[in-house]
C-alpha cells in the first residue's frame, strides 16, 4: 500500500508544500509573496463575460485587471455583460490565460469572494488525517523536490531512466534501459515500461505538467492491455480528466493530463531555461539561515551577482529578525547568476 506524507516549509518570501509518495517527491506547490490572489486554485469570484466565442464553446471573463477562459455547453451560452460567479480551475501558465468554471449568477463588479485554500489546506486534500511535517526536515524535503523537479533526465529503480521534456505542443517522455542481452530482455523489458510509468505519473505531477503526453516505451511486440492497465492505475490520482490511449505501432502511448496548477519550470524559471532572480535569491536567504543555525555567533558574507542581490534586497529586515544583522551581501559583477557563496 502506498504511503503519502506531507512537508511544509515556511520561508521567508514563499511558502513550500511537498506530498510525497512512498518516500519520493510527488507534489510540490509553491506560493510566493506578492503572487495575486484573483487566479490562484481555488479562489472564488466575481467575474463580468467580456466576450462570448460561440466557434470555440468559450467565453472571455474579466475578473477585475486579470482575464481567465470559460468553457460552456452550447445550450448554457453566457451573454456578453452578465456577472457570474466562477472558481479557478487552473491557473495561468506559458502565456496562456486561466481557465474558470461557472458556479452561477452573480451581482456587482468584478471582484474576489474568496481566497484559494492555503498551502496546509492544500496539502490536506491529498492525504486526509496525515500530520503535516514542518522545521527542518520539510526545508530539506521541499529542496530536494524542487532540484528533482528541474532536471530533465531521471533515474528509473531497477535501471534505467526517463527523459521528460516540455514542449509547446506535447509533453515528451522516452524510457531507456540501455542495451540488453540474453533470455530475460523480454522480462527486464517489461518490467521497465511498468516502473516507467508509475514514475512518468508521479514526475509529472511533481513537476506540473500535463496536456498532451507522449510515452516512447522500450521494445516491441508489448502486451497493450497490460500496459494500459498500468497506465491507468499509474493517473488515476490524476483524475478526473484523464484519458488514455493504446500503445500504438510505434511503440508509444499516448494521453491527456489535466494540468490544474503552475509547472514548477514556470514558477522557478526566468523564461529563457535558467532560474529567476527571484529563486535565486531566496535560495540565498535559504543559505543564510542554514549558515546562521550552524554558527550562532558568526558573522555572514553572502555573495552572488548583482541581479540576485537586488532581489533579495526586500528581504533583509525579515532575514535579519530571524538571525540577527549580522550579515552582508556583497556582489559581484563578473560571477554567473546561479553562483552563489556563503561563507
Amino acid at each position: 500500500m502506498s504511503v503519502r506524507k506531507l512537508y511544509l516549509d515556511r520561508g521567508i518570501g514563499e511558502t513550500r508544500g511537498v506530498v510525497t509518495l512512498d518516500g519520493a517527491p510527488e507534489r510540490m506547490l509553491i506560493v510566493r509573496d506578492g503572487d495575486g490572489p484573483l487566479t490562484q486554485l481555488g479562489a472564488r469570484l466575481v467575474g463580468r463575460v467580456r466576450k462570448v466565442e460561440p466557434a470555440f464553446a468559450s467565453a472571455f471573463v474579466d475578473l477585475g485587471g486579470v482575464e481567465a477562459l470559460m468553457a460552456f455547453k452550447p445550450d448554457a451560452r453566457p451573454v456578453e455583460g452578465q456577472a457570474i460567479e466562477v472558481e479557478i480551475r487552473s491557473e495561468p501558465r506559458d502565456g496562456k490565460l486561466a481557465t474558470v468554471r461557472l458556479i452561477g449568477p452573480a451581482e456587482g463588479k468584478p471582484r474576489l469572494l474568496t481566497a484559494a485554500p492555503d498551502i496546509a489546506e492544500h496539502l490536506a486534500f491529498f492525504a486526509k488525517d496525515t500530520p503535516i511535517i514542518e522545521g527542518r526536515q520539510a526545508r530539506a524535503m521541499a529542496d530536494a523536490a524542487e532540484a528533482e523537479a528541474l532536471e530533465t533526465i531521471h533515474p528509473l529503480p531497477g535501471g534505467g531512466d526517463l527523459a521528460i521534456e516540455p514542449t509547446r505542443a506535447l509533453v515528451a517522455i522516452d524510457v531507456d534501459v540501455g542495451e540488453r542481452k540474453g533470455q530475460d530482455v523480454k522480462r527486464v523489458t517489461r518490467q521497465a515500461n511498468h516502473t516507467a510509468l508509475a514514475e512518468s505519473a508521479r514526475l509529472l505531477r511533481l513537476k506540473g505538467l500535463g496536456g498532451i503526453v507522449v510515452i516512447d516505451l522500450v521494445g516491441r511486440g508489448h502486451d497493450g492491455n497490460a500496459l494500459l492497465t498500468a497506465a491507468r492505475t499509474a493517473f488515476s490520482p490524476d483524475n478526473p480528466g484523464v484519458a488514455i490511449g493504446p500503445v500504438g505501432r510505434f511503440g508509444t502511448m499516448e494521453m491527456t493530463v489535466p494540468r490544474r496548477g503552475r509547472a514548477l519550470r514556470d514558477i522557478l524559471g526566468d523564461g529563457a531555461g535558467g532560474l529567476s532572480d527571484l529563486t535565486l535569491a531566496l535560495r540565498l536567504i535559504r543559505r543564510l539561515e542554514a549558515a546562521a543555525a550552524s554558527d550562532p555567533g558568526g558573522r555572514l558574507v553572502a555573495t552572488c551577482a548583482p541581479s540576485v542581490a537586488q532581489a533579495a534586497k526586500p528581504y533583509g529586515e525579515t532575514l535579519a529578525a530571524r538571525i540577527g544583522a549580522r550579515f552582508v551581501i556583497e556582489t559581484n559583477p563578473d560571477w554567473p547568476r546561479d553562483r552563489l557563496d556563503v561563507r
